[in-house]
């Protein structure tokens, strides 16, 4: 394994097998940075945009319909989060692997990662579709209970296609594989906006058709991965079931940064949670439809930053994997500025289209009530964006390294800690209400991401201290 960044380009493997992903990710970090960014900004825009629109035509059922959609989410980010989380872990280590130029070990990765994935997919899909409707009632979703009920069983009779989905995309991504990845996104993206108005208005299946649109949108997604893992088989890893060896070794290598990745999205879930335990405290179960359709919007401004975040776990990875850690570090403050500019630009236009924004998500039925307090939403939420990309950077950098728990920590004194603690300040103790919790969680993720980033940098700088001692030796 090279021990320096001039040793990092040098072939060592016999099983080595190069591809235009692999070169991608041994090459400078900053182009590796910017190939990997630029597929899965589309691809990710147009699967935000397809929640948006779900929303949008969701909206025309009326308030509760999309405060069903509202309560619904947190389960559907812990079904996603633990998808995600073992997707990442799985990310980080193959290219781990592909840094060490180990072809045999990436492929393992892979191997073990789909394996944990079906057995995730069994454990997940039974008790929440069994026990939706008990939980939407201990959530306080009133008359919303009906309707969340029913879009949240028939989304969870898709959870295998969801979950497959995740992981395929994080280990293609992995091998520096953006751009196919990019294709099979896109495919299940635009598959659901054209699916949402036919099944909900035009077969009348009403709230019951977008959750079928989602389903059969992540069955369009899945087919081309399958395809190209198990069928034409031109990745850089190798899945096939008849070489597979279990070993605790890799499993501990995938979940040394799957669990904690996951716990990471099960603590957005716990928030989401709490924010709409004491939404409806505050205000009513109409504010948890703002928080919702919010929410979602900010996903579209948030997608660049999330890009360039899944590209940092590959490309830190891969550097790690070869010790080059100046190359490391120097991906860290590439990506940092990066997001900073996007971020301030999405920003600015957020601020100001925010009444318009508002205005298309709330023009049907009784949805058009929550545009004032929608716009105060979107307003105070922009303020993050050219914060928050320096917290989930530095989170994936972590991850990339094999430290997942160091990347929950930034995730839950983000979410968790900060944020909660500064609603309760600005919510109940300075009395501003409604709009006292969405400048809390504004506050408490700006704060968090800044604290994330000295860490990381902290780090990269020491390794790169006690690689010079020791090559000095």
């Amino acid at each position: 394994m090279p021990t320096s960044d001039s040793e990092d380009d040098t072939p060592s493997s016999s099983n080595q097998k190069e591809t235009e992903g692999t070169k991608i990710l041994l090459a400078d970090p900053k182009t590796a940075i910017l190939r990997l960014s630029l597929p899965m900004m589309i691809a990710m825009t147009l699967m935000t945009l397809y929640n948006v629109v779900d929303a949008f035509w969701v909206s025309g059922l009326g308030a509760d319909a999309l405060a069903a959609v509202g309560f619904s989410f947190p389960l559907f980010i812990i079904t996603i989060g633990l998808a995600s989380g073992l997707g990442t872990g799985g990310e980080a280590a193959l290219s781990r692997m592909i840094g060490a130029r180990d072809r045999d070990g990436a492929s393992s990765v892979a191997m073990h990662t789909i394996l944990l994935m079906t057995v995730l997919a069994v454990a997940v899909t039974i008790p929440l579709s069994l026990f939706a409707g008990d939980l939407f009632i201990l959530m306080g979703a009133g008359s919303a209970v009906c309707p969340a009920t029913e879009y949240a069983r028939i989304l969870f009779m898709g959870t295998f296609a969801l979950l497959f989905g995740e992981v395929a995309y994080a280990l293609m991504h992995g091998e520096g594989d953006a751009k196919r990845t990019m294709y099979a996104m896109g495919a299940g993206a635009a598959a659901n906006i054209v699916l949402d108005p036919v099944l909900i208005y035009t077969f009348d299946m009403g709230i019951a058709g977008a959750a079928w649109a989602t389903i059969l949108a992540e069955v369009i997604a899945a087919v081309p991965m399958v395809y190209w893992l198990f069928v034409k088989r031109n990745t850089y890893v190798s899945i096939r079931l008849r070489e597979f060896s279990p070993d605790p070794a890799v499993v501990r290598d995938v979940l040394q940064v799957g669990l904690p990745a996951a716990a990471e999205q099960l603590a957005l879930a716990l928030m989401a949670l709490v924010l709409n335990g004491v939404i409806v405290l505050i205000s009513s179960t109409d504010a948890v439809a703002v928080y919702s359709v919010g929410w979602r919007v900010v996903n579209i401004g948030l997608t660049p930053i999330l890009a360039i975040s899944s590209a940092v776990v590959a490309v830190t990875g891969a550097t790690y994997g070869a010790r080059a850690y100046t190359k490391m570090e120097s991906a860290l403050r590439f990506a940092a500025r990066l997001g900073l500019g996007i971020g301030l630009g999405i920003a600015a236009a957020t601020f100001a289209f925010a009444p318009r924004i508002a205005a298309i998500f709330t023009a049907s039925g009784d949805a058009a009530g929550i545009a004032p307090e929608l716009t105060t939403y979107l307003r105070v939420m922009s303020l993050v964006y050219p914060m928050v990309g320096f917290g989930l950077f530095s989170a994936s950098f972590f991850q990339g390294t094999g430290l997942g728990a160091r990347s929950l920590t930034i995730t839950v004194m983000q979410n968790v800690v900060l944020s909660i603690f500064l609603v309760w300040v600005f919510a109940i103790e300075l009395g501003l209400g409604l709009s006292g919790i969405w400048w809390g969680v504004a506050a408490g993720n700006a704060i968090g991401a800044m604290l994330g980033y000295v860490w990381a940098r902290r780090y990269s700088a020491g390794l790169i201290v006690r690689q010079a001692a020791a090559t000095a030796v």
